[in-house]
């Protein structure tokens, strides 16, 4: 989540993000690759795409579990009322949400961890400010409640990895919760057991935000920031209550010694819900390749996050540019912020690259295969955390999801692994959670309860 609801600053972050779309094409790691790219401009050029191979990979995406780790639907839902059953596009036919019921199931989907994100801006808020940030995920985790309470015929509550099997071959959509950002426990393992209690099977362990337990990647380079070099004493004891509860650990977002403290504390395999690889995009939001590793010793998952600016180097780039020039214009117009934001629109539309193709998505997948296994790879797509114009062409929304299928099958992957990458692997993991939670369950029936040390 790039924390859309958040501060004028990040709001002007956000701003620049969704002004900014580059294009660039990796030459993949997978030995199949650059076939892909090929075939892929070609049909851009015109081409009309395999009808064998589009029919064999509609097939493969039916029959498989399609599991999206990371979705930030709930943010329009709290915020702006938004109804999941609602048409998402408007009228003129530009997008209001990447996400809804319509193109949920157009996009095969199985399993959606809808996102109880919690910014960073709701630490220390009063009641009357709409409370901290405890009150703020119960009330997105209120609000998924009563989506699935509305369409019974589509969602049903999952709590566990044969849930999710079950309510597939039914045909509905199993809903999930994962919390974004470990400050919203307000450093309390009991807060934690009850997020559990309500339906939360994994939290981030940080937004961009470090907490008081545990470093970001947000802002591990702010020396105004008090750091912890990494996970605190009391941020273990959070990793292990999580394990013991059936919690999985979620290390997007978090500095890289939270990451490897996090890898070393865990008793069970843990996920990254919606991080990219940055070998190939170079950002403290992705994983480089020895915690890629990691992951894969560890039998964890990575799943790979669909915004163009995790994915895209020359994105990155044109941010980072983008940024700088947004504040020049603030500066220079100060008392007129309407001209500044006009000033920038204008040098963006003339200095943004176009829009990243869909073949750097699959490159990151390729890679996180390559270096950590191909046991070791989903999605986690961050719809409507992102710019509405944030994800590649092919992707723009969650209908898009079989194009997934599509280019994997280009790539040469068997119908064995597209299905672990489409949901097996996650799904191997969160067994594994709930197996390793258990067996501490059994040892430690009674719940330790260490209070927070600052």
């Amino acid at each position: 989540m790039l924390a859309p609801f958040a501060s004028k600053a990040t709001a002007l972050l956000c701003f620049v993000a969704l002004l900014a779309v580059p294009v660039v094409s990796h030459s993949g790691n997978h030995p199949l690759a650059s076939k892909s790219q090929k075939a892929a401009a070609a049909s851009q050029a015109g081409k009309p795409d395999d009808a064998a191979l589009r029919a064999r990979a509609a097939k493969l995406h039916r029959d498989a579990i399609v599991i999206d780790t990371h979705n930030d639907i709930t943010s329009p839902m709290v915020d702006e009322n938004f109804d999941l059953g609602m048409n998402g596009i408007n009228a003129d036919g530009t997008m209001k949400t990447h996400t809804d019921i319509r193109r949920m199931k157009e996009g095969g989907l199985d399993a959606e961890f809808f996102a109880i994100y919690v910014g960073k801006e709701f630490v220390g808020k009063k009641a009357a400010e709409g409370g901290g940030p405890a009150r703020r995920a119960l009330d997105m985790i209120a609000d998924v409640r009563e989506q699935v309470r509305r369409h019974p015929e589509t969602f049903e509550m999952a709590s566990t990895a044969a849930d999710i099997r079950r309510i597939a071959r039914q045909g509905k959509i199993a809903a999930l919760m994962g919390i974004e950002g470990g400050h919203a426990i307000e450093d309390s393992l009991r807060t934690l057991r009850s997020f559990y209690t309500l339906g939360v099977r994994y939290m981030t362990l940080t937004h961009t935000n470090t907490n008081d337990w545990a470093d970001s990647s947000g802002d591990i380079n702010d020396a105004t920031v008090h750091h912890h070099n990494g996970l605190t004493a009391f941020g273990r004891e959070v990793v292990r209550e999580m394990n013991r509860i059936g919690m999985m650990v979620d290390i997007s977002h978090v500095a890289d010694k939270t990451f490897y403290d996090a890898i070393e504390t865990s008793r069970a395999p843990i996920i990254a819900s919606h991080s990219s690889a940055r070998a190939l995009a170079n950002h403290p939001r992705n994983m480089d390749d020895d915690m890629l590793r990691a992951i894969g010793k560890n039998n964890g998952v990575v799943m790979v996050n669909f915004y163009d600016g995790f994915l895209d180097p020359r994105k990155i780039e044109f941010n980072k540019t983008a940024n700088a020039k947004a504040e020049e214009f603030r500066k220079q117009y100060l008392d007129d912020p309407k001209r500044a934001e006009e000033e920038f629109r204008k040098w963006s539309a003339a200095n943004a690259p176009a829009r990243t193709p869909l073949s750097v998505l699959i490159d990151h997948v390729d890679h996180i295969a390559k270096v950590a296994g191909i046991d070791h790879v989903g999605i986690g797509s961050d719809f409507d955390g992102i710019p509405l114009t944030g994800a590649p062409a092919g992707m723009e929304d969650i209908s898009k999801l079989p194009n997934l299928t599509i280019e994997l099958m280009k790539r040469g992957y068997s119908d064995a692994d597209i299905k672990k990458v489409l949901g097996e692997n996650f799904l191997r993991v969160m067994a594994s959670v709930e197996r390793v939670a258990a067996e501490m369950q059994a040892k430690e029936p009674t719940a330790a309860t260490p209070k927070f040390q600052p």
